[in-house]
């Protein structure tokens, strides 16, 4: 199963509107089928890895990190259908699929064909490798990260709004691999006009996966419109809730119109505060670089805490690492 988890995480970012499964076959003790969700969805992981196994696949054991679909579509067969012609004797599974569609369903026709079948295989890992595509079905939105780069002291940038760079080279790096693992990245109004952010995938051989880009932006009514014209020019998206790519701060933060299962929001301290105040972070990066800036600009703004009580309890430290001269911690919304 790690590895099928391993094979999966290859997807995320680049499988919307499905989730990015991943899939490995195996039969006497050796690897026979391997597979991962192409981009766009199609093919599933699990015909991937049945297309490489072939014949061997008779009386195999399939593990895949999402239960097989049982639900025909104009772009491809049920996975739960080719499993069974296939001959697999028995599949593991990590995750029930919460869809509707499914949800139990690719078991039970598993189960009519005579395979033997299992789930709950490292599921805590499972639900956090297709974190976007869980929080879609159960919330009607995407998963949404929020990214801060600060300094000891919890500052973005000097008063006079200089910023480049606040950490190093190997934590900006980072910042751009977790750029490519979703499909779209948020800022503020201001950091737009102010920065001028490219907000793209700058690392070797993974420039092509740059998200969406979107902008924040206070009501046009609060605000007097959309971005000024001086500003970057930015992609073309048509769908509820957009001026261009601009969502609007609308109190709670609404981010279902965005067309992506995973959101990176990146700046600034008024826009992680609007997402944080609608209870909309789902995880943390927070990297920090060993300086201290004192009357610089803070990390975030004001989200109406208003007793200390409330503030303990909602966050889980997942991971921490050194990057260079930084410090990386990843936290989880408790929920």
């Amino acid at each position: 199963m790690g590895a099928a988890l391993a094979l999966g995480a290859r997807g995320r970012g680049r499988t919307t509107p499905n989730p990015n499964v991943g899939c490995v076959i195996v039969k006497e003790g050796r690897v026979i089928g391997r597979g991962w969700t192409q981009p766009g969805g199609r093919p599933h992981a699990e015909a991937m890895a049945l297309a490489q196994a072939g014949a061997e696949s008779r009386g195999a054991t399939l593990y895949v990190t999402l239960e097989p679909c049982a639900h025909r579509s104009e772009r491809g067969p049920a996975c739960a259908d080719l499993i069974a012609e296939a001959g697999v004797a028995r599949v593991v599974a990590a995750v029930e699929d919460p869809d509707s569609r499914t949800a139990g369903r690719g078991f039970e026709r598993l189960r009519a064909a005579g395979v033997a079948g299992a789930s709950g295989v490292r599921q805590a890992e499972a639900l956090r490798s297709f974190a976007g595509f869980i929080a879609r079905q159960r919330h009607g939105r995407p998963h949404v990260t929020l990214k801060l780069a600060t300094s000891l002291d919890g500052r973005i940038a000097l008063p006079d709004g200089s910023s480049r760079w606040i950490t190093g080279e190997p934590a900006r790096a980072h910042a751009h691999l977790e750029r490519s693992r979703h499909e779209a990245i948020l800022v503020g109004r201001g950091t737009w006009e102010a920065d001028a952010p490219k907000l793209d995938v700058r690392l070797e051989g993974l420039e092509g996966r740059s998200p969406i880009r979107a902008i924040l932006a206070r009501h046009p009514r609060e605000s007097g419109g959309p971005p000024s014209s001086s500003a970057p020019p930015m992609d073309e998206q048509v769908g509820p809730g957009f001026r261009r790519d601009v969502l609007w701060i609308d109190s709670p933060v609404r981010v279902h119109p965005l067309p992506a299962d995973h959101l990176l929001v990146e700046g600034g301290a008024e826009t992680a505060a609007a997402f944080l105040s609608a209870d909309l972070v789902d995880r943390l990066l927070l990297y920090r670089a060993p300086i201290l800036i004192g009357a610089g600009k803070a990390a975030i703004g004001d989200i109406g805490l208003a007793d200390l009580a409330d503030a303990h309890g909602r966050w889980h430290l997942l991971d921490a690492r050194q990057l260079g001269s930084d410090r990386l911690e990843v936290y989880e919304r408790r929920r």
